[in-house]
């Protein structure tokens, strides 16, 4: 069983950046990709950014450019950059680990984008 930690949300203001880190443990040797999906108030869960263990990376179209996901195997950790954020961009993010067999989330971590 795979089990998947987010971290490194907050409040930051229009223009800023943050970097949010999702760390999975448990039987990680069957994870053939991670990623990230969002859920503002009121609004579907919608996908920011995929990465395979391949090395290919996927990403909403309204994202690119803003925001990077990366991945460090040694630390079994995938991690997202996010520059120029707006305040549409306030919502949970919410970290997934895929398998063969399933998909894992993590519980959130809470963006604000607000002066």
């Amino acid at each position: 069983q795979v089990q998947v930690v987010e971290s490194g949300g907050g409040l930051v203001q229009p223009g800023g950046s943050l970097r949010l880190s999702c760390a999975a443990s448990g039987l990680i040797s069957g994870i053939n990709a991670m990623g990230w999906h969002r859920q503002a108030p009121g609004k579907a869960r919608e996908l920011v950014a995929r990465i395979t263990w391949s090395g290919y990376t996927q990403y909403a179209d309204s994202l690119k450019g803003r925001f990077t996901i990366s991945r460090d195997g040694a630390k079994n950790t995938v991690y997202l950059q996010m520059n120029s954020l707006k305040p549409e961009d306030t919502a949970v993010y919410y970290c997934y680990a895929d398998t063969a067999r399933d998909r894992t989330w993590g519980q959130g971590t809470q963006v604000t984008v607000s002066s």
